[in-house]
């Protein structure tokens, strides 16, 4: 097993144990109580990440999975065997739109390639079904804008896959970064791992008999089926995800937003430099340097595929704070000593970052990572990304959501979907509306 497929895996061990379709809605947005007061919930994909989801959403009480999706019959057999061995009997469908279809479903948690996200999500919101979504939030900053807005519209409870905020370590570090335990902040740096891409290179071939590849595609461009662009791979192609800058940067690049305080903002200027492998079989950045510039001054530093360290450093005028998937250390040791309200800032408290959006579910509150904080964290990873596609300093208005005197860049903040797929809008009415 790669190492970053390992260190997904064995932390969420960890954290688990420590931690324009029609409207149709739920009994629980209704206002009524689901029986006994179990939550219902399905799941769209469930290989990979959505395999570990459903399994620990089958281990907390008062939860019953009901419907399972997947375009993969392969994947969704599976699936279905793991909850008929829990002692459940779920639905099964290639189309996630007859899971959206049940009245009794309370929640959907959506594990699919990142190009399937904002379109899982709005639908579910509009028919009434409270959100899980796996990290990065969005493929692109228009997208992540359009599902705050429908989410808000639906009075929704969205919650973004990037489950390090329910681990202690990394708010630990954020409360004491906030608190002013380092005094002002000069710099911050995260790191992530390189690119694990299984080569070599194969042909173009047949889709197998068990995979819908029309649907896999879905709004993405149409292309003949490749092995090594489906599944786990799809991470490392430009149509359907954005490389580990989004893959592991919705994790780190989200505590250091956390940490900075900036949930509900981001950066003013980016700027990158980055190196792509030689037969440009996979399309992403094989290494980067991204550099973020605050407007106060604070700088922030991602480094992708470039050495090992500490996953998310802050550095302040008093010393540094460095916190990883489990672990915490400090420049001294006494820092990470301040007690609340002597340099340190209480922040969001999970223990679990699936409880936490089941609590969520039933109290109506937001999230540790609600909507609006994972399209936040993925902007900052799209920036990254079009930075390095332009090849030039990007200036972005935070509060706008737009790219500043560049068009050609600004170009990169959306996507044309393929018909007849169409982004949902917030209901008739509402307040929400886009600004990207």
């Amino acid at each position: 097993m790669d190492q970053a497929r390992a260190s997904r895996r064995g932390f969420l061990r960890s954290v688990g144990a420590a931690w324009a379709f029609p409207m149709v809605v739920s009994g629980r947005a209704r206002g009524a109580s689901a029986p006994s007061e179990r939550i219902r919930l399905g799941f769209v994909g469930i290989a990979n990440q959505g395999t570990n989801n459903l399994k620990d959403f089958l281990k907390r009480p008062g939860v019953e999975v009901v419907a399972l999706a997947d375009v993969d019959s392969k994947h969704l057999a599976a699936a279905a065997a793991i909850v008929e061995k829990a002692g459940g009997r779920p639905s099964t469908s290639g189309d996630y739109r007859r899971l959206l279809d049940d009245p009794s479903l309370d929640g959907v948690v959506v594990s699919t390639p990142d190009h399937w996200h904002a379109l899982i999500t709005t639908d579910a919101c509009l028919a009434g079904k409270d959100v899980y979504c796996e990290k990065p939030l969005s493929l692109t900053i228009a997208e992540g804008r359009r599902m705050v807005d429908v989410a808000r519209a639906t009075n929704r409870v969205v919650q973004t896959g990037s489950q390090q905020r329910s681990d202690a370590n990394f708010r630990l570090a954020c409360e004491l970064v906030r608190g002013g335990r380092l005094g002002k902040i000069k710099e911050v740096r995260t790191i992530l791992p390189k690119v694990n891409f299984a080569g070599p290179a194969v042909a173009d071939s047949a889709a197998p008999p068990e995979l819908d590849y029309e649907f896999w595609l879905g709004p993405a461009p149409g292309r003949p089926y490749n092995a090594k662009r489906v599944h786990y791979l799809f991470r490392f192609f430009w149509d359907y995800s954005g490389g580990q800058m989004t893959n592991f940067g919705a994790h780190h690049l989200d505590i250091a937003q956390w940490g900075l305080g900036r949930d509900d903002s981001g950066p003013v200027e980016v700027e990158a430099t980055a190196t792509f492998n030689k037969d440009g079989w996979f399309e992403v950045a094989e290494t980067s340097r991204i550099a973020y510039t605050y407007d106060d001054g604070v700088k922030l530093l991602c480094l992708q595929g470039q050495g090992k360290g500490r996953s998310v450093e802050f550095e302040g005028e008093r010393g540094t704070i460095g916190v990883w998937r489990g672990g915490i250390e400090a420049s001294d040791p006494e820092i990470l000593k301040a007690a609340e309200g002597d340099g340190r800032t209480p922040l969001y408290v999970s223990g679990n970052h699936h409880q936490n959006w089941l609590d969520c579910i039933k109290s109506r509150e937001k999230p540790i990572c609600d909507v609006e904080i994972g399209h936040r964290s993925a902007t900052v990873c799209h920036l990254g990304n079009i930075a390095i596609r332009a090849g030039r300093k990007i200036a972005w208005d935070p509060k706008a959501e737009a790219i500043v005197g560049d068009d050609q860049a600004a170009a990169m903040l959306s996507r044309p979907y393929r018909t007849p797929w169409k982004l949902a809008e917030p209901p008739a009415g509402s307040t929400a509306g886009s600004r990207v």
